[in-house]
């Protein structure tokens, strides 16, 4: 008799595969769901940090921060499945067997989880402390992202999580190869009947778990760009109305985004198109709702906007660069199609930019993109080729190739950990401008599109008139 594979919930806890040390950047509880995103800190004495609650025991610190959650639209996609997994995988020290060896889980690539943060101060010192920092189980096997030995260790808890919750296509927005995977569809066409549904979905998922707070957060497929339509969606009340009367120019990921503003909870973009319209951007700020974008920043155009920043603090006057890459994954199949292609190429071309003297007023670099679909593939080996061609000294050139080799989902994973958590904290801080004259200002709210977190888009959503921070 053939026996049965083991797995994270099948095998008795003396006889489980982890026998590696728990990971230095997956040290600290890191919750799915309802649980604390934070906890375990190790100090000497009482800490304080913002009102959260404090256990010592041992010298073990539990730091209790607000509940809070994620909810992310593309759960069964590769990264949001992805992260899932990760996350349970670290939560329950599943290590798995490679062609290299034994691997554990860890959040390499997450700036918060691996690497050093300062959370607060030691009360009488002073001092800085600081932490090192389908269904779904059937999710990550179609995403094929994961290895094997860890899809069999986690599958079982990922099934604990049921399936995502069921949500709108609108197939304009979205390549027509992608019409087979919607298959869990809120039914209509009705976009005030959606949107209502989208409200309920978050005040019910809120409730179920005890929430405090919850972060939206789009990780699904790319949209072609909206057309900025007057009466349409260029005022909140224009787009309000434009949502009443299911105009087709009203996309899925805006309808998300103004379903979390009404509901009071934070957005956030992972994808290349415009979801905030200038009429979801005054909606925000109505009702100071914070929101947070675009497009994940995580291989190729994060290299290029470190280079970009190089060459133009060296004096380098960069002419032109050129971009090719391919890949396999279901991001690349949809790409294929040059409505989303367009999205894509605008988010990346956005990197580049005229700086300083070496840039002629009205000059800007050329810069072309181009992305292919490579089924075979798959999502492991997805490869980036760019030429940087710039002027240099008395009218000589210089050319700079690079050639990147990497995971896909396994780079924007933890981005949306990172950014998931940097939101979360940025709608607790409050600022006071100090002015003499005015002593008695009250403390108030950052602005609600979040520029802060530049750092790991591709093209930040920023505040009109204010620079974009992106290198």
């Amino acid at each position: 008799m053939t026996p049965a594979l083991s797995s994270g919930l099948n095998t008795p806890d003396s006889q489980l595969e982890s026998f590696l040390i728990v990971h230095p950047t997956s040290i600290g509880a890191l919750a799915l769901l309802s649980l604390p995103l934070l906890t375990r800190v190790q100090s000497e004495n009482t800490l304080s940090y913002r009102g959260s609650t404090v256990d010592v025991s041992n010298g073990q610190f539990t730091v209790t921060p607000t509940v809070q959650s994620l909810m992310m639209i593309g759960m069964g996609g590769n990264n949001g499945s992805t992260l899932c997994a990760a996350i349970l995988a670290s939560r329950h020290n599943i290590t798995w067997h490679t062609k290299s060896g034994m691997q554990q889980p860890n959040y390499i690539g997450s700036v918060l989880r691996a690497s050093t943060v300062r959370i607060g101060a030691e009360a009488g010192t002073g001092k800085d402390v600081h932490v090192v920092g389908l269904s779904m189980d059937k999710a990550i096997e179609h995403a094929r992202v994961l290895d094997w030995d860890l899809q069999r260790q986690v599958a079982p808890h990922m099934a604990l999580l049921g399936k995502p919750l069921p949500s709108i296509y609108y197939p304009d927005f979205i390549a027509a190869n992608q019409e087979s995977r919607a298959d869990d569809l809120i039914a209509g066409t009705d976009k005030q009947v959606h949107l209502n549904h989208l409200r309920e979905d978050i005040r019910k998922f809120k409730a179920e778990n005890a929430l405090d707070r919850t972060v939206v957060f789009w990780t699904a497929n790319t949209e072609h760009y909206s057309d900025i339509i007057p009466v349409v969606n260029d005022t909140a009340d224009n787009l309000l109305a434009a949502i009443n009367a299911s105009h087709s120019e009203i996309s899925p990921s805006s309808l998300f985004a103004v379903a979390a503003i009404l509901e009071g909870e934070p957005f956030v973009n992972g994808a290349p198109q415009n979801t905030f319209v200038p009429g979801v951007i005054e909606l925000a700020e109505r009702h100071q709702s914070f929101i947070g974008g675009d497009n994940l920043k995580s291989g190729q155009t994060k290299l290029k906007s470190v280079l970009a920043e190089f060459l133009v603090n060296a004096g380098i006057k960069t002419l032109s660069v050129a971009s090719y890459n391919h890949l396999g994954n279901n991001d690349g199949h949809n790409l294929s199609a040059e409505p989303q292609f367009k999205s894509k190429e605008i988010s990346k071309s956005s990197v580049i930019g005229p700086k300083g003297v070496l840039a002629s007023k009205g000059e800007h670099p050329d810069h072309i993109v181009v992305i292919q679909y490579v089924p075979a593939v798959g999502d492991s080996t997805k490869r980036a080729i760019d030429e940087y061609y710039s002027e240099i000294f008395c009218g000589g050139r210089s050319t700079i190739n690079t050639f990147n080799e990497c995971e896909d989902s396994l780079l924007a994973t933890p981005l949306i950990l990172d950014l998931t958590i940097l939101t979360e904290l940025l709608t607790r801080i409050q600022y006071r401008k100090l002015d003499s004259s005015a002593a008695d200002t009250k403390f108030t709210a950052l602005y609600p599109v979040l520029s802060l977190l530049s750092y790991m888009l591709k093209a930040p959503l920023v505040k009109a008139g204010t620079e974009v921070v992106n290198a």
